[in-house]
């Protein structure tokens, strides 16, 4: 006669558990870089943070291309990282002012006053965010004049 002894059962979550803890912990990211982005531009909610991130992100992310992309992708939160990996690289580089002008006519009732104002509160968030050295391989595929929008100072290098 074979005898069983119950042995203790062992809960192991499930993909889908697991998707929706990563998922919180990933929203609570996508969350504070808009709260950042809120400050920095100093937006009334964070709602219309979020709105000037996606649209700033989604501009930029024709414009970094390779391994910098990968990496500007892989550090931040989920949400903004769909939106730079979703757009088809640009076929010619913007300067920093075309830049600005295309973010402004994505943005209703912007001018390029206001969306430079935008684009640099959202940029110079992401450098706070990614750090120097990803920052500056960015800014290293970017055309002249970028840096001040990402919170630098461009200055030309010594002769």
């Amino acid at each position: 006669m074979t005898v069983t002894t119950p042995q203790p059962r062992t809960t192991i979550p499930t993909p889908s558990a697991l998707a929706a803890r990563d998922g919180d912990a990933d929203t609570r990211r996508w969350h504070e870089l808009a709260e950042r982005v809120r400050e920095a531009g100093q937006y009334t909610t964070r709602a219309e943070a979020e709105r000037v991130t996606r649209i700033v992100l989604s501009a930029l992310g024709g414009h970094v291309t390779g391994d910098e992309r990968v990496a500007l992708a892989q550090s931040l939160p989920r949400e903004a990282a769909r939106v730079i990996a979703s757009q088809i690289p640009a076929t010619h580089p913007l300067t920093a002012r075309e830049f600005v002008e295309s973010v402004a006519t994505r943005i209703e009732g912007s001018t390029p006053a206001t969306a430079r104002w935008d684009v640099s509160s959202v940029l110079s968030t992401l450098a706070n965010w990614v750090g120097d050295p990803l920052t500056t391989r960015i800014l290293a595929q970017l055309p002249p004049g970028y840096a001040l929008l990402f919170g630098r100072g461009d200055l030309a290098p010594a002769a």
